[in-house]
């Protein structure tokens, strides 16, 4: 009799997320996403790794669109890292992300405190890449996507709001975890209901991608949401580039 209220938990459970999924989704936009058919799309890619996701995007366009919005801080990160054709951004709390690099230095006492008080302190974690995600390695995913420039626009705009400044110009807190890579401090509070892939499925709402943030929560419903919109294939990533 236990098994069975085990089992009739562990169902009426899985029930509960499908429900709440459903009712969180967020409509995607077919104005923007996916490319009109002749159409110049710039090509972004979504890295998932344990439990963390980032985007990665092409620096020229990443500058332009800045500039063009007047967004000093973005255009001022674009050009800090000039040297490298793509960068990627991730976003999370400062002090989970600074001291657990890997799942192995996860402890529980850390992970609580990000995920279950408020107000947490955010940072963007930026690093440079001197080409596209390759095959190469193990342990990350990544999904190429194909979005329109319109869409393109719309992912600047929304990073753009989470790059937090002074006079203009970004708050660089040092070097990151890997590559050419440094943070700086983000605007936004991280928690259980805020997290990392969170941030990146606001990026893809922006771009015109229709999301699940129930899913999201984890990289890997993430690329679950990814799968179900886009055809291009799962590569893993190659971090080449050295620092400068």
């Amino acid at each position: 009799m236990g098994a069975l209220r085990r089992w009739l938990f562990g169902l009426l459970v899985v029930f509960a997320i499908l429900v709440a999924a459903i009712l969180t989704r967020k409509a995607g936009d077919g104005g923007l996403f996916p490319p009109r058919p002749g159409e110049t799309a710039i090509a972004v890619y979504v890295t998932a790794y344990s439990y963390h996701s980032g985007i990665v995007l092409p620096v020229v366009a990443l500058k332009e669109g800045a500039e063009r919005r007047v967004h000093g801080e973005l255009v001022a990160i674009a050009e800090r890292f000039r040297a490298y054709p793509f960068v990627e951004i991730g976003w999370g709390d400062e002090g989970f992300y600074r001291l657990v690099p890997t799942a192995a230095d996860l402890t529980a006492r850390e992970a609580a405190r990000a995920l279950l008080l408020p107000n947490n302190p955010s940072v963007l974690h930026v690093v440079g890449f001197d080409r596209p995600p390759v095959a190469q390695g193990a342990g990350v995913e990544v999904r190429p996507i194909a979005l329109s420039r319109a869409g393109f626009a719309r992912v600047v705009e929304r990073l753009a709001a989470n790059v937090a400044g002074e006079n203009g110009r970004p708050i660089e807190l040092g070097t990151g975890l890997y590559g050419p890579s440094l943070f700086y401090r983000a605007r936004g509070a991280f928690n259980i209901f805020n997290v990392c892939n969170h941030f990146v499925a606001g990026l893809l709402i922006a771009a015109g991608l229709s999301t699940f943030p129930v899913l999201d929560t984890l990289p890997a419903g993430l690329l679950i949401d990814l799968r179900r919109q886009t055809s291009g294939d799962a590569l893993p990533l190659a971090i080449t580039a050295a620092p400068r």
